[in-house]
């Protein structure tokens, strides 16, 4: 996948929603929207807030690395290794 001229390396995770490809990259609190079409990186979404500090700890493997889509009740949800919990989230534009 590229983000404008420059290669995104890692992609991890891909899950299908509306239309689009959703892709952690590893060892990145990060989740690339990538266009069915094109190919190319339509934003990036932020989640390096997701996981609350008490849940933190030093460990190279503690990363985000789990996306799921429920169609049906149009609900989307994260999690990573290691991390004691599952989060829906809810995609703002800015």
């Amino acid at each position: 996948m590229r983000d404008g001229s420059v290669s995104v390396r890692d992609l991890n995770e891909l899950e299908y929603v509306r239309g689009e490809i959703y892709a952690n990259v590893w060892r990145k609190n990060r989740i690339a929207r990538i266009s069915l079409e094109s190919g190319g990186l339509l934003v990036w979404i932020d989640l390096a807030s997701v996981l609350p500090s008490v849940y933190r700890f030093d460990h190279p493997d503690a990363v985000l690395n789990g996306i799921a889509f429920d169609g049906k009740d149009n609900r989307l949800f994260v999690t990573g290794k290691l991390w004691p919990r599952l989060f829906e989230i809810r995609l703002v534009p800015r």
